[in-house]
């Protein structure tokens, strides 16, 4: 199986000690998201946990107990945007992440971190122009220490269209999309596989395929073995990701960016912070009395498991 950490918040950046207690007891609980008292717990073994697939904008809290993973399979989603903190807000600076991306590559090995250019979004500041030189800029910066960028657009969702909307972010233009994605092919370097994160915008034509964050190719790669999957039925028509299991929890990511979709209001980001216990078997709170654990069904997805 395959275990997504997360798209709902970041667990390397604010949970890594969380998950590293997590990983040496064996298993994780996970809640519901309609129902928080209806809690799966997934193991965290070698036996069944092909591969780790974690998404961050901050692994640097993470870097030192890597040494914990050593007999998991893992790559990173590393988002790596060049935005102010007005968008972004409690991010380090982009010089700082730069060189936590590079300190992460040279430790596990640039194809195991994947680099997103993503969400792109643009207002009066963050024109086309000022993101194809932010793009050329970063791509040069990266290009020993990466093999693929990911590049996805700006979804309007209900919650955030006020944040972004002060912001001056309106909803991009074909004209503005292809624009960027003619000046990303022309600059990114011949190290760099370009992908487009979902078929939403559909940029084959220019030569940028629709690739998959959780990717059955790469993941064989670095298990060193042909796995048998299918698409995530849980995820949009328009995700293109092979099936897994998210271990993290909504409104607990502390990034402050004004686009996220896993945070719907500060109210609960803070009263879930307040809440988050290292030693919990859940990343928010503890087990109530009344809340109702289900083993969750586990196997391998690996076509031979004997190469394990």
């Amino acid at each position: 199986m395959i275990i997504s950490a997360s798209r709902r918040t970041d667990i390397p950046s604010f949970y890594s000690e969380w998950f590293v207690n997590r990983v040496k007891e064996g298993y994780v609980l996970v809640p519901n998201p309609f129902n928080p008292k209806q809690l799966d717990k997934v193991r965290l073994t070698p036996d069944v946990v092909d591969c780790i697939v974690f998404w961050t904008k901050n692994p640097a809290p993470m870097l030192h107990k890597l040494e914990a993973l050593k007999d998991f399979k893992y790559y990173f989603q590393f988002t790596l945007n060049p935005y102010g903190k007005e968008i972004e807000g409690n991010l380090p600076s982009l010089e700082q992440r730069i060189d936590t991306f590079k300190r992460l590559a040279d430790k596990i090995g640039k194809e195991k971190v994947i680099w997103r250019y993503d969400p792109i979004l643009t207002n009066s500041q963050y024109d086309t122009a000022f993101h194809k030189e932010a793009f050329a800029s970063i791509a040069t910066r990266l290009k020993d220490h990466t093999e693929k960028c990911m590049i996805g657009f700006i979804d309007h969702y209900t919650h955030v269209r006020n944040a972004i909307g002060q912001q001056g972010i309106n909803p991009l233009s074909s004209k503005e999309i292809r624009e960027m994605a003619t000046s990303f092919i022309q600059t990114v370097p011949r190290s760099i596989h370009l992908d487009a994160c979902t078929v939403k915008v559909d940029l084959r034509d220019m030569g940028i395929p629709a690739g998959m964050c959780i990717d059955k190719g790469l993941i064989e790669r670095i298990i060193g073995s042909p796995i048998t999957t299918r698409k995530d039925k849980n995820q949009r028509d328009i995700c293109r990701c092979i099936e897994s299991i998210d271990i993290g929890t909504y409104d607990t990511c502390r990034n402050g960016c004004i686009y996220c979709y896993a945070n719907t209001g500060k109210t609960k980001l803070s009263r879930n912070t307040l809440l988050h216990d290292s030693n919990s078997p859940k990343l928010i709170g503890f087990v109530q009395d009344d809340g109702v654990i289900k083993g969750r069904e586990m196997k391998s997805l690996r076509s031979d498991p004997t190469l394990f």
